[in-house]
């Protein structure tokens, strides 16, 4: 029979899963204090949600898996809940960690996917491009730490500086504000970070650069439900996340994902924007589904949220992207702009509300 310790019982419980993420509550900083008396143990946890289930879900699986350890007699967890911080123009998160607004930024979106492919990137630059075109002032985080893409979207491979306060300035184009790991790193350099990394340079992005005062934040996120999303709705308040997906079904299984996890720790899905919807050919006109029709507008009723547009295949957006300047700045009247135009006022109609 083991003897019973705190790192017996911690070890323990990091077999227990936050709900809804692949990472243990002991990893997320739940777990508080521990006390053996005798053959009996006190595990006090903490956190912040207004989902009564999730508390609820860890004291059982806590309960189940400290009795599986050899003579161990009672154990009896105790979770405070903390009410989650009500920031202006933010959501109350239902993170494990609480998550506090960056001072200055009336609304901080991400844009999310559940599979790499889809042109999240193209999205976020030109959703940020037309807010910014409506009058807003914003700012763009590439949150893609392995894979950055929004230098190159912008035409731009400068390198930040820093004031005397050790605040990156971001690099301006366009009339946004940005920041990417690509600024830091050559073209041909790989980003090779483990996790605790990945954390810090994301949570940096957010808190140490001087983003002045904005109307949004848009960040571009990596795909899949990982480390990364997992820090950003620990730092920062999420005013919510808008789903990329395209329409074929194997893209809209993960766009689900995404979706639900993002539910979980009650950051509102404020819709989806279907990409790569369809194409036109440019001599006659006619539309080719070329991925199938419908599957974003069926997934959107699904989760019970906004299709906020469907935005084609086309030539000139990828030209444009690749030249680094997003279509909406390049083209204005290009139908896709319109397109980006029309999504960026409809987010900012559900912002409203």
């Amino acid at each position: 029979m083991p003897d019973l310790t705190p790192e017996l019982i911690r070890t323990q419980l990091a077999t227990v899963k936050y709900p809804g993420f692949s990472r243990d509550i002991v990893s997320f900083g739940l777990v508080k204090d521990v006390r053996i008396e005798g053959v009996d143990v006190t595990v006090q946890m903490s956190l912040a949600t207004n989902d009564p289930k999730i508390p609820q879900t860890i004291k059982e699986q806590s309960e189940a898996v400290l009795a599986q350890i050899p003579g161990l007699g009672k154990a009896n967890v105790r979770i405070d809940i903390l009410a989650p911080p009500q920031q202006p123009g933010a959501a109350a998160g239902g993170n494990p960690n609480a998550a506090t607004a960056i001072p200055g930024i009336k609304h901080v979106i991400a844009v999310a996917s559940g599979k790499g492919g889809v042109g999240k990137s193209t999205v976020a630059a030109n959703l940020a491009v037309a807010l910014q075109a409506g009058g807003a002032r914003v700012g763009l985080c590439d949150c893609d730490l392995y894979g950055p893409s929004i230098g190159l979207m912008f035409g731009t491979n400068e390198r930040p500086m820093a004031n005397e306060d050790n605040t990156i300035l971001p690099i301006e184009r366009y009339g946004l504000k940005l920041m990417s790991m690509g600024f830091l790193l050559d073209d041909a350099a790989p980003a090779i970070l483990r996790g605790p990394m990945v954390t810090k340079y994301t949570q940096q992005f957010l808190r140490q650069v001087e983003w002045g005062e904005l109307d949004f934040l848009v960040l571009d996120l990596p795909p899949g439900t990982g480390d990364i999303q997992l820090t950003i709705v620990q730092t920062v308040a999420l005013s919510g996340t808008v789903i990329v997906t395209t329409p074929q079904e194997v893209a809209l299984i993960d766009a689900r994902k995404a979706a639900t996890m993002f539910q979980k720790v009650n950051v509102p899905v404020l819709g989806l924007i279907e990409n790569m919807s369809y194409f036109l050919c440019p001599s006659d006109g006619k539309r080719y589904d070329i991925f199938g029709n419908g599957g974003g507008e069926r997934e959107a009723a699904r989760l019970k949220v906004s299709l906020l547009g469907q935005i084609p295949i086309d030539i000139a957006t990828r030209e444009s992207g690749d030249r680094g300047m997003p279509i909406t700045a390049a083209d204005p009247d290009q139908p896709v702009s319109a397109a980006f135009r029309m999504i960026a006022s409809r987010l900012v109609e559900q912002l409203n509300r």
